[in-house]
This record gives structure tokens, C-alpha cells and sequence, in this order.
């Protein structure tokens, strides 16, 4: 059926008419079958090809059994460990389906018709989708060099009306990244009523001195909210869990909106043992600085031109 044949198309809200939701990559087993191949390897989506921790795996088939009752429905044990993690307390912990569903409540809490939110020309598909959903207006910043965040541009986009600016740290799909000292002044300049998204779904994979762990700067800038994920690094993708931290004030705010049973049983546990093992991260990490490398060399042989990138995917011009 065409969109101009959707009887029910002008009883939806306004933001969702012309509204096109994200399209994530095709499973693997689709993709051999259309294409009569084999042995595929996937690498759209930026997942951990090691997989999640065996801590995780243990823990996750642990909880099997208790499957016909509702987890529970605050995540208390998860937010509890990830206060301790980030040295903040459990109030300013929310928890989300993966860090997008996160993204979801900030743009249905912060956003209407009459405001705007800011992103950068090339980040997240995600950030376009959950302001439009909820009819807001989107103010995008044309990117810098090498499709980088500009954040002066990003600045001059923040009128009146804003009230969201989304900063993917690493950048996704570019890899970019910014260093804290220029983050650290942007959301200093940025107006008290705007609430910034700083999206550090890549965090574990940067080495870099400078780059910022911004979990750190919530007593000093009460509008920053800082999402995170255990999809990327800590290999569980497939059980989709990630959270947010912020002031306890604005996580009290997006709790309000969380559905009570977002984060299912077995999510929550293998989250709880995945932070655990460190030495399961640290040898992801390894790994992926000894693959860029080798990536890196071979496009420098090729000939070919890449984006610097910080995370565990790089963008080639083949």
C-alpha cells in the first residue's frame, strides 16, 4: 500500500505523516539467502564481533527460568551499579530499550510542536526521527571539516524555541570526535533552557587523553544529559538495554515517561555481570585499535581516503 492510499494516514499526529523510520541494516541470514551466499559478516550496525562477556552469557541463562514474571521494574540493581560506576547517585540514572529508546523519552519530554532541537548535518539517524515523531522542529548545523561536528554552527542554530541540542561523541557514522576542552565550552554558552544530549554510545572504545568522560560534568551543567549503551563494546546488542544520567530533577522527569518493564529480565542481568569484566572490554578495545590499524594501513596502500574515527567502524571512500 502507497502512503496516498493509507486511509488512516490523516488521523495520525501531524509529525508522524511524512515520518520514515529508521531502516537497520538486514540480518545476515536475509542477506544470504537474497544473495545465495555464505559465511557473511555483518558489519552495518557497528556491533561487537567477539560478543558479549561470558559473565554476561552465564548470567543471562541464569535468569531463564524466572522469564514468566515481570522484571523489576525500576532496573534498582542496574541503576544502583551504574551510580556506583559514575560516582553519581541512583536518581540520576535512567534506564532504556538501548540508549535509543532513551533519545525517544528526551525528545517526548523536552520537545513540542513549538520548540526545536539542534543536531549536526551527519549524525545519528535517530535524532531526526524522534523530534519529528513528536512534531518538533529540526535546526540542522552544517558539519566542519572531514563531516565533523561545527559546534559554533550547532551554536548559532540555538534560537528561542530550542530546546534539545543532540552531540554524538564519538560522532556516528563519521567516527569523529571532540575534544573536552571544546565540548566543555560549548555547553557552557549553551542557554540554561536547553537541555544538551551528549550520545556516548562509542565510549569505551576511545583511547584518546583529551576526550571527555562528560558523566563527570553533571554538578556543573544541570541540563546535560549523557546516554550510554551496552550495545557496542559490551557485545549486547541482540537483549537492548542502555540509560541515561543527569540531574536527578531531569532523570525524575524521563522516568515519568519510561515505561515501568522497559528493560527486560534477562537484559538487566547480563548487563550487571558485562560491567563486571573489565578484561573482556579491554581486550574488545584492544582488539579494535589492532583492526583499525590494520584497516588504516591497507587504505594508505590503496590509495584510498578515510575519516579519522575513534570508534570501532571508519568510513573509506572506496
Amino acid at each position: 500500500m502507497s502512503e496516498s492510499d493509507n486511509k488512516f494516514l490523516e488521523l495520525a499526529a501531524p509529525g508522524v505523516r511524512s515520518l520514515h523510520p529508521y531502516l537497520p541494516g538486514k540480518p545476515v541470514e536475509a542477506l544470504e539467502r537474497e544473495l545465495g551466499i555464505s559465511n557473511a559478516l555483518k558489519l552495518a550496525s557497528n556491533e561487537n564481533p567477539f560478543g558479549p562477556s561470558p559473565l554476561a552469557l552465564a548470567a543471562a541463562q541464569s535468569v531463564l527460568p524466572e522469564i514468566a514474571r515481570y522484571p523489576e521494574g525500576s532496573g534498582h540493581q542496574l541503576a544502583a551499579r551504574l551510580a556506583a560506576l559514575h560516582g553519581i547517585a541512583p536518581e540520576c540514572i535512567t534506564l532504556g530499550n538501548g540508549s535509543n529508546d532513551v533519545l525517544d523519552l528526551v525528545a517526548r519530554v523536552f520537545l513540542t510542536p513549538d520548540h526545536e532541537a539542534v543536531f549536526s548535518q551527519h549524525a545519528f539517524a535517530v535524532y531526526p526521527i524522534v523530534v519529528q515523531a513528536v512534531g518538533a522542529r529540526a535546526r540542522v548545523a552544517q558539519a566542519g571539516p572531514g563531516y565533523s561536528h561545527d559546534l559554533e554552527a550547532m551554536r548559532e542554530q540555538v534560537t528561542a524555541d530550542a530546546r534539545v541540542v543532540f552531540v554524538a561523541n564519538p560522532n556516528n557514522p563519521t567516527g569523529g570526535w571532540l575534544a573536552a576542552a571544546a565540548l566543555e565550552a560549548f555547553i557552557t554558552d549553551l542557554p540554561a533552557y536547553v537541555m544538551v544530549v551528549v550520545d556516548e554510545a562509542y565510549f569505551e572504545y576511545v583511547v584518546e587523553e583529551d576526550y571527555p568522560d562528560t558523566t563527570q560534568w553533571l554538578a556543573r551543567f544541570p541540563n546535560l544529559i549523557v546516554t550510554r549503551t551496552f550495545s557496542k563494546a559490551y557485545g549486547l546488542a541482540g537483549l537492548r538495554v542502555g540509560y541515561a544520567v543527569s540531574h536527578p530533577d531531569v532523570a525524575g522527569l524521563l522516568n515519568r515517561v519510561r515505561q515501568p518493564f522497559n528493560v527486560n529480565l534477562v537484559a538487566q542481568a547480563a548487563a550487571l555481570a558485562a560491567l563486571d569484566d573489565r578484561a573482556h572490554i579491554s581486550m574488545s578495545v584492544e582488539r579494535n585499535r589492532e583492526g583499525m590499524g590494520q584497516l588504516l594501513a591497507g587504505f594508505a596502500d590503496l590509495g584510498l581516503e578515510w575519516i579519522a574515527s575513534v570508534g570501532n567502524f571508519v568510513a573509506v571512500d572506496a
